[in-house]
């Protein structure tokens, strides 16, 4: 019989030092006999470090109102990295002609899950050695590489030098990472048969992670560092099709760091109805021509629009990248956006008002801790989010160093949010799009309520442009119709051009919730914005399927 309550227990197989957990003691020694063993050789490594991320969670999906999946799952993932030459020069610099050096194709190994020794340090040893004959490998091309081609445009060193970090949590009490399955179990099958209702719609899913993750540094250098992280989300989808092939996917995200963090069943219920019946009133909308005009982006909008226009290209590590536009390198003082708005970066807050933050962290993966970085204030570039990659004029780290399980670390980014010091409430926004769609000779302008993300290029040898899928668009007319929703538009451009037409911003915040990717693999991230008034921006017409609706009604 299946127990109600779920508990994560860490499994003890030899006794920690004080204050130490055992893996962590496992790591420390491994690390040490290693860097003995490699002093001899001609090129030895001047820095080295493991990381390991312990992940144990319960996982459970439905789908119209059947329970498909509950599984727990129990995981440790290593990754080690190895530094050869000096912090001056290393295995690390791009190649020229190569975007990434090693790390793109490293995405780690896994650990046993029990804390036995000599089947820990046998993994440890042999992903050491391989990471150490790499990086000799990596380096011999680069002074190869030194020697026939132009000096570096960046000239600052490739590994910053930081003090070594100590901090240890112990081991939660399994009172709190207490989780009833049944009960959610039952929740996530109601949230799914609520698209049972409508037979327009092909797909519907209800998922729950909750998870609890143990993190694990040690280095050359002195750090070692234990910590916990708990996290909870819940996501809601569905997808249905219109008559001429174009698929329409709508969801729901909550996140919490713990079940009860999340809203009131009653409260998703009601928004789960609310979204299945935008589902089906998208079918018939009409489809939208390409535009260029107005626009107003709701909170959640306006979060995913400066995820991916604005902080992937305050990257640190992308601004050492020759392959890379580096649109805002040389901008450091200079305006921008609009003079109201500031943009910051925190991974050190768990909350934000209402909002619980995926993208909170007390250390990065490099051992350094998060910082709150205001990379935009009033207007003016200060600032870039920094690893251990240094960039000119920018040579230590503020604690965003971030990474996938496994993978290689690279600058990523936290909890965004943005900020206004002159806000404006929904009606003025309203009012501000309508005389501006006037002016413009436009009938309408259009309202991004809903976003599912996107992508953005930062590239030389491609145009610098972004693409942001917007799920829900409506038309605001200035005649004072009632708002008409649309379908099949897409938000393109490049971000300099939109950047400049962004005129005003609202008195009330809202969050976007998700995983970013980028080259260091999936992390945790959260934006936090008010609605955006936007003078001028440019849409296209999304792709659409071309297969035919289903030949038999559906059961």
């Amino acid at each position: 019989m299946k127990k109600l309550i779920f508990m994560f227990v860490l499994i003890w197989l030899v006794l920690p030092a004080e204050g130490k957990d055992p893996l962590s003691v496992i790591l420390i020694d491994e690390l040490e006999r290693n860097m003995r063993g490699m002093d001899g050789e001609e090129i030895n490594p001047y820095f080295m470090s493991y990381r390991v991320n312990e992940l144990q969670n319960h996982y459970i999906r439905s789908s119209f109102g059947q329970l498909m999946e509950s599984t727990p799952g129990h995981s440790r993932k290593l990754a080690v990295t190895v530094r050869v030459g000096s912090h001056e020069l290393d295995n690390t610099q791009p190649l020229r002609g190569s975007r990434f050096g090693i790390m793109v194709t490293e995405r780690g190994v896994d650990l046993p899950v029990d804390n036995n020794p000599d089947g820990i340090r046998q993994i440890v040893w042999r992903e050491t050695d391989k990471h150490f004959n790499q990086a000799r490998e990596f380096y011999a091309r680069i002074l190869a590489e030194a020697a026939t081609k132009v000096e570096t445009e960046d000239q600052s060193d490739d590994f910053s030098r930081e003090e070594p970090e100590i901090w240890y949590e112990p081991p939660l009490d399994a009172r709190e990472t207490e989780f009833d399955i049944s009960r959610w179990e039952e929740r996530l099958k109601e949230y799914s048969a609520v698209f049972l209702q409508h037979e327009h719609v092909l797909t519907s899913s209800a998922t729950l992670s909750f998870s609890y993750e143990r993190k694990y540094f040690v280095s050359s250098e002195g750090s070692d560092i234990t910590e916990n992280r708990l996290a909870c989300r819940l996501l809601i989808s569905a997808q249905t099709q219109a008559d001429d092939g174009m698929e329409l996917p709508l969801s729901l995200s909550y996140f919490g760091f713990t079940p009860d963090d999340l809203p009131s069943h009653d409260q998703i219920l009601a928004e789960t109805k609310k979204m299945a019946q935008t589902l089906i009133e998208l079918r018939t909308a009409p489809i939208a021509d390409a535009y260029t005009g107005p626009a107003l982006l709701s909170a959640e909008s306006a979060g995913v629009f400066f995820h991916e226009i604005f902080g992937h290209r305050v990257e640190g590590h992308r601004l050492k990248q020759e392959t890379d536009a580096q649109t805002f390198k040389k901008k450091v003082g200079d305006k921008v956006l609009n003079e109201n708005l500031s943009v910051i970066f925190d991974p050190g807050i768990e909350r934000y008002g209402d909002f619980f933050l995926y993208g909170s962290y007390r250390f990065d993966c490099e051992g350094q801790r998060g910082q709150r970085v205001a990379v935009v204030e009033d207007g003016i570039l200060k600032d870039f989010l920094m690893s251990r990659t240094p960039i000119e004029n920018f040579s230590n780290s503020n604690g965003h160093g971030r990474a996938q399980a496994g993978y290689q670390t690279v600058s990523r980014q936290s909890n965004l949010i943005v900020e206004t010091n002159r806000p404006y409430n929904d009606k003025e926004l309203r009012e501000m799009l309508r005389e501006e769609a006037r002016r413009q000779g436009r009938s309408y302008g259009y309202f991004f309520v809903s976003t599912r993300g996107g992508f953005t290029s930062t590239g030389r040898f491609m145009p610098n442009a972004f693409n942001v899928t917007p799920l829900v668009v409506y038309r605001v007319y200035t005649d004072g119709r009632e708002d008409e929703v649309v379908r099949g538009v897409d938000l393109v451009g490049t971000p300099l051009a939109i950047f400049s037409n962004i005129e005003a911003a609202g008195d009330t915040h809202g969050t976007f919730t998700g995983n970013c990717g980028a080259e260091s693999g999936w992390v945790p991230t959260s934006t936090v914005s008010p609605m955006v008034f936007v003078r001028q921006i440019e849409t296209q017409r999304k792709p659409k399927g071309q297969e035919l609706l289903p030949i038999l009604p559906r059961p």
